[in-house]
């Protein structure tokens, strides 16, 4: 009677999981993770036509981050599940694409390094802070590093060069791979700023004991 009873909770608790995996939100975040099998296998059979598929999927892909997010918010179905899968589900195609193109050259092994160095770090930092409460705000310089990182990895993935027609200046030839590999090294500028930054402002709101209700923004 007694393991019945303590199971019964168990039937919502089922419902409730199987209903925010379920929403239209999560299932786009969902999709974002089984997207990254199609980037790598496009990368592994290297092409300039299939590093263009590969490039147009992981856009695709990234740009599903703020359409599942403004969902969520619009439609009153944020969940722990969303909010636990959505950054999960940005940093496993980041990562798994950088460290597909290590082999390839198409990205120095010390940049690798790096940006998962700092990605783990403030993971952490952010789940500490989840777990105390604390308050701790996104910073911009951490918007611009993920604007930045996305964008550099679409060129990376481009690789090759590329005809562009400019208005006045005829057709030139663009590498992408040195467009990218720029755009890399700007926004690992930012990832060790803002990662310096989140933690100065985590251990400030660790001293203050400064707590909300919710998860940090």
């Amino acid at each position: 009677m007694t393991a019945t009873a303590a199971a019964a909770p168990a039937g919502p608790a089922r419902r409730r999981l199987r209903d925010e995996i379920l929403n239209l939100p999560n299932l786009i975040t969902i999709g974002r993770v089984l997207m990254i099998p199609a980037v790598l296998l496009l990368l592994y059979f290297e092409s300039p036509l299939n590093s263009f598929f590969a490039a147009v999927v992981f856009g695709l892909a990234s740009a599903t981050d703020a359409l599942d997010g403004y969902l969520a918010r619009k439609t009153g179905q944020t969940s722990t599940f969303g909010k636990f899968l959505d950054p999960l589900a940005d940093k496993l195609i980041v990562m798994a694409s950088l460290v597909m193109m290590l082999p390839m050259g198409r990205v120095p092994a010390w940049m690798v390094i790096v940006l998962l160095a700092r990605e783990l770090t403030v993971t952490a930092l952010r789940s500490i802070a989840t777990t105390e409460g604390l308050v701790i705000a996104a910073s911009r310089e951490g918007k611009y590093k993920t604007a930045l990182q996305l964008i550099g990895i679409v060129a990376l993935i481009l690789h090759h060069e590329y005809p562009l027609w400019l208005f006045g200046l005829g057709e030139i030839r663009v590498s992408f791979h040195v467009v990218g590999l720029w755009l890399l090294v700007l926004s690992l500028v930012f990832s060790v700023f803002s990662a310096g930054d989140y933690l100065a402002r985590f251990l400030a709101a660790a001293a203050r004991g400064t707590r909300r209700s919710g998860p940090p923004a």
